[in-house]
């Protein structure tokens, strides 16, 4: 197959037409009955937190319906994701074709009754942190899943948003993972954790909704990237009414949270810091609502441009993969109007391509 037209590159539109079989290479002409496709073409979307093999309230999913998640995302245009924890082994979709390509990062790594009841492998003693760490490290494909601060309900009345970890434990695990070549992503809702994790030197805060001004100016000179989940932050609310008789202090927590999540994201995006592309699908979000995440992008009055380039470009230069540019696998959205011109353009693509192969017309 062969696409002819404007193709988003590292440096902007570039004209040209390109072979996609698999791999995206210009030529100088297109053979005689070749299939050709004509438009604009952009890098597949990144969908940079997602849980495969995760269901409604925390149900384990079959081998065939993670398949159908893949699908779903894969029908939005994501051709890329990072699978941001998961009690199943999902290594087996990468010797499947056409199907999304997928990174994980082993089970999420928590405190005994400090997370969602099944979902998380549960480290009992602090100093095995780093341990275990390692060997979640060695099961995913280069990232590790932390679960940074959750409440702590055995505080009764008084529980709130607690960090799981000592800071000395997090220093040694994220040390430990940086020397094997690995990267650590951590979920963080409150405040309490953050200073925590810049010192240990963390890759990725998930959701980031406590950060200050001067957290998120420390976090940006250092290179950290933060998903801001913003259909997770809609959920606020509703968790602070569920807790707020049995547990008022973490319900008060929640709906402060709630109160500033769109001013506390403005901050993030006008910081200059690595935002990537986060659904949270899997648990409470369903599968493909990468688009919706980034509807939630415009609203805060995030360009159509500047949402395009960290959906697509930046995010993959930031997970290191080369799909979706010249000389990589051919992963591409295809339009037939210039998507960085709105978001309507941008969230409506008319073709999807995988591995050189049309996968999905919208």
């Amino acid at each position: 197959m062969y696409f002819d037209g404007h193709l988003l590159t590292e440096s902007g539109w570039v004209r040209g037409v390109w072979a996609l079989a698999p791999v995206i290479s210009p030529v100088d002409a297109i053979p005689r009955g070749a299939q050709v496709v004509r438009g604009w073409a952009t890098p597949g979307l990144v969908d940079a937190h997602c849980h495969i093999g995760v269901g409604h309230g925390a149900r384990v999913l079959s081998a065939d319906e993670q398949r159908g998640q893949l699908r779903t995302e894969l029908s939005a245009g994501v051709t890329l994701l990072r699978d941001c924890g998961s009690p199943v082994d999902t290594s087996w979709v990468q010797g499947e074709a056409g199907l999304p390509v997928l990174i994980r990062c082993g089970r999420h790594i928590a405190r005994p009754k400090r997370y969602i009841r099944g979902l998380a492998r549960e480290v009992e003693d602090a100093r095995d942190l780093t341990a275990v760490a390692l060997e979640e490290l060695a099961r995913g494909d280069g990232w590790v899943k932390i679960v940074g601060d959750w409440i702590d309900r055995s505080r009764g009345r008084d529980a709130d948003l607690e960090p799981l970890w000592p800071r000395g434990a997090l220093v040694e695990a994220v040390s430990a993972v940086h020397e094997s070549g690995g990267r650590v992503a951590v979920h963080a809702f409150s405040h309490r954790v953050i200073d925590d994790l810049l010192e240990a030197g963390v890759d990725n805060i998930e959701h980031a909704s406590g950060m200050d001004r001067d957290q998120i100016a420390e976090a940006c000179s250092r290179g950290v990237a933060v998903s801001v989940t913003m259909l997770q932050r809609e959920l606020f609310g509703e968790f602070a009414e569920q807790s707020r008789v049995k547990y008022p202090r973490y319900s008060a927590t929640m709906k402060g949270l709630s109160k500033n999540r769109y001013e506390q994201a403005q901050l993030l995006f006008d910081s200059g810091i690595t935002i990537l592309p986060a659904s949270d699908t899997g648990g409470y979000q369903e599968p493909g609502s990468i688009r919706s995440e980034l509807d939630a992008w415009a609203g805060l009055g995030v360009p159509a441009d500047e949402i395009l380039s960290r959906a697509t470009l930046k995010a993959r230069q930031y997970l290191r993969s080369t799909a979706g540019f010249v000389g990589g696998c051919a992963d591409l959205m295809i339009y037939e109007q210039c998507p960085s011109r709105s978001v309507d353009a941008l969230l409506h693509p008319t073709q999807i391509c995988r591995e050189g192969m049309l996968v999905a017309s919208v």
